[in-house]
């Protein structure tokens, strides 16, 4: 070896042993990117450097002992995922955070009142002075009050009027209003509307419509040559009234569920019906109707409940009268309740009213379900 090429590779060894780095050759220059050893010297060794993996993206915390073994000195442990079991918990606190007040409500106003009230109809109680256990005499003096008897036949006339004319009288609108026509939405709302409007409301209205002396009934009959009617401050006319007053009210109801229920018939049946030769007769009773049935069993429900309920309507047009020609069981109980006092025994005859509406209840859904053609949803097969 010549003595400037000695003279190059000791210069060379001095700056690699320095720390400088040699440069490497650019890609592409010279046939081989693997320059040849210069000759003399001994080939450099490189000794493969260990492999460790970052404890914060590999760590594992279901294994601790080796996420904490291939750590690095130094470097905060990982924190452990959160548990389902954990996660459902805190979802669970949250949710009852928020529905908390409505439960309060729901306990305050419906649940404790409901069985303070059953505890109540087994004493004597004024809600005044202090009252005595009494058992069951409450409800003995219900079967041998007459004035709960009257009430009871009246709410039976009521509801046995109300409950199939609403019914009929929905079901015959639904059908007329179940066709394209000219302002077939205004007529619609129209028919709606009175239902929107509450029953004191409707009680005023018809109060001041059917007075005896200064009554636009009144003056329209004197107009055709009828003589003058007495309205709601006649025993025989007044809970009939009352009946319209709430088919005025109530049938809109029914139009509205009756009309939504015949809009989902199929079309594709009337049709091939009629192709068959089958009349509008025909196609309401063999298509229409049952397809309407279990629309007609939630409406006989509600409308049943809400006879059995009536109370406002009363209290503002009649105040049970005349002669307690109009009292029914919600007017009996706060007229004992609120009128005389007699607490306890107000709330026998809510109960007696409550096991009544429940065994109507019941007896609906069970003929619904036991109904042959009946699916498990209600739909007719």
């Amino acid at each position: 070896m010549r003595p400037d090429d000695a003279h190059e590779v000791a210069a060379g060894r001095g700056r690699t042993e320095e720390g400088a780095m040699p440069s490497e050759p650019r890609p592409g220059h010279g046939k081989s990117q693997n320059r040849a050893p210069v000759r003399g010297t001994a080939p450099r060794r490189t000794t493969p450097r260990a492999l460790t993996l970052d404890p914060h993206r590999y760590g594992d915390g279901r294994r601790g002992t080796r996420a904490a073994t291939n750590r690095t000195p130094g470097v905060p442990a990982p924190r452990r995922p959160r548990t389902l079991a954990g996660r459902a918990r805190r979802e669970n606190a949250t949710a009852w955070a928020f529905i908390s007040p409505s439960v309060l409500i729901i306990l305050g106003l419906s649940i404790v009142p409901v069985v303070w009230s059953l505890l109540l109809s087994f004493r004597a109680d004024d809600l005044v002075t202090p009252g005595r256990w009494v058992g069951l005499d409450n409800y003995r003096a219900l079967v041998r009050d007459p004035g709960f008897r009257t009430a009871v036949e009246n709410t039976l006339v009521y509801a046995g009027l109300y409950v199939p004319l609403s019914l009929i009288g929905g079901l015959a609108l639904a059908l007329a209003l179940n066709r394209r026509i000219r302002l077939i939405g205004l007529y619609r709302t129209l028919i709606f509307i009175p239902f929107v409007i509450s029953a004191a409301a409707q009680g005023v209205l018809f109060f001041f419509i059917l007075d005896p002396q200064f009554g636009v009934a009144n003056s329209l009959l004197h107009h055709l040559g009828v003589s003058p009617q007495g309205f709601l401050s006649d025993p025989g006319q007044a809970l009939y009234l009352l009946v319209l007053i709430s088919l005025w009210s109530g049938i809109g109801f029914c139009v509205v569920v009756y009309l939504a229920a015949l809009q989902d018939v199929p079309p594709e049946l009337i049709e091939s019906a009629r192709l068959d030769g089958a009349g509008r007769l025909r196609v309401l009773w063999h298509i229409k109707l049952p397809s309407l049935t279990p629309v007609t069993v939630f409406l006989l429900l509600w409308q049943l409940i809400t006879a059995l309920q009536v109370f406002d309507l009363i209290y503002v047009t009649t105040k049970g009268g005349p002669l307690g020609s109009t009292t029914v069981i919600v007017y009996f109980v706060w007229e004992q309740a609120f009128q005389m006092f007699t607490a306890g025994y107000g709330a026998a005859a809510a109960y007696v009213l409550a096991v009544a509406l429940l065994v109507v209840g019941t007896a609906l859904r069970l003929y619904r379900r036991r109904r042959p053609g009946a699916a498990p949803g209600g739909a007719v097969r």
